[in-house]
């Protein structure tokens, strides 16, 4: 039972289960638009998004205490250590074009985490209410631009309305996280909660996921598209309404970052059927 919960720590710690979210919004903009699988381009987002997220997340703490990492940071700091040289491999495997256009959401990733503002001492990330809006962009980035290009896809209305609609759904799945924080962000740094309060964050999340199903039925014609994504919109709905500071410690980190993966399960599961 103990390993089982190391594993299952580790597998969010490592963020093993926010790269399997963005996988799943990248099948989902493959199934939209019928593409094939892309193994090289998915895998690339993949071991990217694990690259990515503990850069952020664990580089400022390896930097300040590189002489006394616990032991589960410095297991984590192989493992994205590995996954970087997968995520190097798979990047030989993709287009020279893909590349060109993940720069600039790479580059923004980085900036994220690393200190350019103000002298150098802030970095995007403290910035007051550009976090939700850098996240939300990365990832409606590479899970629906960056496929469309690789497989040379113009970008017509319907991508641009996706595109769109992800972003705002990726705002919606951030809210959680950012009631769950207010207790913990710094006084500075002004999140949408400790702007307007839990109550009036859960409207607007409500007002967003409105405007992310209206979308929906501009972009997808047939109803095995739209019914899964009713499912996720309702379920969506339920556990952003639930939301609270004091939520339990897997809420947000698994049962809200499981919903793409949700969506797109019961998306294969439409279209099996």
């Amino acid at each position: 039972m103990r390993f089982l919960k190391l594993a299952f720590n580790f597998y969010i710690n490592a963020s093993i289960h926010v790269a399997f979210s963005v996988f799943a919004f990248l099948r989902i903009t493959e199934i939209y638009f019928n593409l094939s699988f892309n193994n090289n381009l998915n895998f690339f987002v993949f071991f990217g998004t694990i690259t990515g997220y503990n850069f952020v997340k664990y580089a400022g703490v390896a930097k300040l205490h590189h002489r006394s990492l616990t032991k589960n940071l410095k297991v984590i700091q192989i493992f994205s250590l590995l996954a970087f040289i997968a995520l190097g491999y798979y990047s030989f495997q993709i287009s020279l074009n893909t590349i060109f256009y993940t720069i600039p959401f790479t580059l923004i990733t980085v900036l994220y985490a690393v200190p350019f503002l103000s002298g150098f001492d802030k970095n995007l990330r403290e910035v007051s209410y550009l976090k939700i809006i850098v996240v939300a962009f990365v990832w409606a980035g590479f899970t629906v631009l960056i496929p469309l290009v690789d497989v040379e896809k113009s970008i017509t209305t319907n991508v641009v309305l996706l595109m769109l609609q992800r972003f705002l759904i990726v705002i919606v799945l951030i809210l959680p996280f950012d009631i769950r924080d207010v207790m913990y962000d710094a006084i500075s740094l002004q999140t949408i909660p400790k702007k307007i309060g839990e109550e009036q964050t859960k409207k607007l999340g409500l007002m967003l996921l409105v405007f992310s199903l209206i979308l929906e039925y501009f972009i997808a014609s047939l109803n095995i598209i739209k019914t899964p994504f009713m499912i996720f919109f309702c379920l969506t709905i339920i556990l952003l309404m639930r939301a609270k500071t004091d939520q339990s410690k897997y809420y947000s980190s698994f049962w809200v970052e499981s919903l793409p993966i949700v969506w797109w399960l019961f998306l294969l599961g439409f279209h099996n059927f």
